[in-house]
């Protein structure tokens, strides 16, 4: 019974048979195979793909830290709900990364706003308006040289007071009259008296204006321009020393000859 075997067996017929049993026995120690049992060393590199892990098989725990970059994540792969409470803070912000038109109207309060950070130079031309400065900010110390002064208040350096006055009475002694200044000086002036009124002195510029009523001094002079006058002594119109004082002067009239006498005109003082 061997021989016809024996007489039929051939080394390709051998060797068909051996990888026969070969395939049959690899399927069945892969059928065989007890759970857990292939690791990472059973796997060839590259042999678990895309298409061989199942859905949702990545989880959280499974990612070590740092493994999905910036050039893993799709463009837009990130969306607001999926970010953390306080997961965007100043440290993860590139520079200038928060623009203006990324700002929402309304979303920066005062409360959010460092010291000096608004300053003249972020302000728009007529950005702060009247309804924008509290009450009682505004002081005597942040208003300008050209700014008027208030009740009590010294008239400002180089600020003018301007007016008028008239002098007049019967012959005999002198009359005097007196003027208040609107504001006070911080001291007392020196006076000059422009006789008549056209001529001008180093501290009295004259009267200017297209109608004649702007008169000038110079910086801690008081000038009288007399424009009009009758009967007037020659020097008939001073001003008394003693009657000049930082609040006020005093004006001294007297006639030439018998009868009435008037002299009138503008004044103006200048702060020293």
């Amino acid at each position: 019974m061997i021989s016809p075997i024996r007489k039929k067996l051939t080394c390709s017929n051998a060797i068909a048979g051996l990888a026969l049993f070969v395939a049959l026995g690899g399927i069945a120690v892969a059928a065989g195979l007890p759970k857990n049992s292939v690791g990472p060393r059973q796997l060839k590199n590259g042999a678990v793909t895309a298409k061989k892990l199942r859905r949702e098989a990545v989880g959280n725990r499974k990612l070590a830290p740092g493994a999905v970059s910036a050039s893993k994540l799709a463009n837009g792969a990130v969306t607001a709900g999926k970010l953390g409470s306080g997961a965007v803070h100043s440290g993860a912000l590139a520079n200038g990364a928060v623009i203006n038109s990324k700002i929402a109207n309304g979303v920066v309060g005062t409360n959010k706003l460092g010291s000096e950070v608004v300053t003249t130079s972020k302000l728009a031309k007529e950005d702060v308006t009247a309804e924008k400065i509290k009450n009682g900010a505004v002081t005597n110390a942040k208003l300008g040289p050209d700014v008027g002064p208030f009740v009590g208040d010294n008239l400002r350096s180089g600020q003018t007071l301007r007016g008028q006055f008239a002098v007049g009475g019967a012959s005999g002694a002198p009359i005097w009259t007196a003027q208040s200044f609107a504001f006070p000086l911080a001291e007392a002036p020196k006076a000059e008296v422009v006789d008549p009124a056209t001529a001008t002195t180093a501290n009295c510029p004259g009267i200017t204006g297209a109608g004649g009523q702007n008169p000038g001094a110079a910086a801690g002079y008081l000038c009288l321009y007399v424009t009009s006058k009758a009967n007037v002594a020659v020097g008939g119109v001073a001003v008394p020393g003693v009657a000049l004082t930082r609040l006020g002067f005093a004006i001294e009239g007297s006639a030439e000859g018998a009868g009435s006498f008037y002299a009138s005109g503008q004044w103006a003082v200048t702060a020293p």
